[in-house]
């Protein structure tokens, strides 16, 4: 390996890191909003409702995201309704289809999430508050969704890496973020190893300060988990008082 060639790649590849940036925070803050949807619809008690939720996280789970970006970039234009709609100047894109795609698949993901994290919630702490006069509203942000995020949070966590990778795939609809700069220099140099080797450290980068950024926010959400500072032992003066 070139030691100088990989500095010059590099300097390159980070050109395509804000892109990569604004897709994984684009799509996984509609994303999330998406899977707090997907997840009170699918423990819904209306019958149509969780059905319809239970169809897309199907859908969108069982489907590979490639698979997923190709339908939505190359195939929602060939409907003459889609291409006469107000969204077609956004979905003619590659940039809007690929945050379109990301979003409905860590939607579906995110969802099923969250759903394992409010049907964890003990029950004694709802019927607390309860007790207490809380209901609707009020218990659902004052209990409820603070412990299922809480609970969810480390699952939640693997799911804003496993996107981070994933915006990979939208180098296949013309994006140039870091991968695609990639295959844009491989194509140019033929040295695949070493340009792979730069991109691979950089997505490690990335996923590394992500993974701390959810540890930190994991413990700032739970204090009953903190280690409690040590007492030192009382002196005999302490004692004798």
């Amino acid at each position: 390996m070139d030691p100088t060639f990989m500095g010059e790649t590099l300097l390159r590849l980070v050109d395509g890191v804000p892109l990569l940036l604004k897709l994984v925070s684009v799509s996984l803050g509609l994303g999330f909003i998406v899977a707090v949807l997907v997840a009170f619809a699918r423990l819904s008690r209306v019958a149509p409702l969780r059905g319809l939720a239970w169809s897309y996280v199907f859908l969108f789970r069982g489907t590979p995201l490639l698979v997923q970006i190709f339908l939505i970039y190359y195939g929602l234009g060939q409907f003459p309704g889609v291409r006469e709609s107000f969204l077609w100047p956004f979905l003619r894109q590659p940039y809007w289809c690929a945050i379109l795609a990301l979003t409905l698949n860590t939607g579906a993901y995110g969802g099923e999430i969250l759903r394992g994290g409010i049907q964890s919630v003990p029950a004694g702490q709802i019927e607390a508050a309860r007790a207490c006069g809380m209901s609707g509203l009020l218990l659902l942000r004052r209990i409820v969704l603070p412990i299922a995020l809480r609970q969810a949070l480390p699952a939640y966590g693997n799911e804003m890496i496993l996107m981070v990778k994933a915006t990979s795939l939208a180098s296949t609809v013309t994006l140039m973020e870091v991968t695609g700069i990639a295959h844009r220099i491989i194509s140019d140099t033929y040295r695949a190893i070493e340009v792979f080797v730069v991109a691979g450290s950089i997505y490690l980068l990335l996923n590394f300060v992500l993974t701390r950024a959810v540890r930190w926010l994991e413990w700032r959400l739970s204090p009953h988990l903190r280690e409690a500072p040590s007492v030192p032992p009382a002196t005999g003066a302490a004692l004798a008082h």
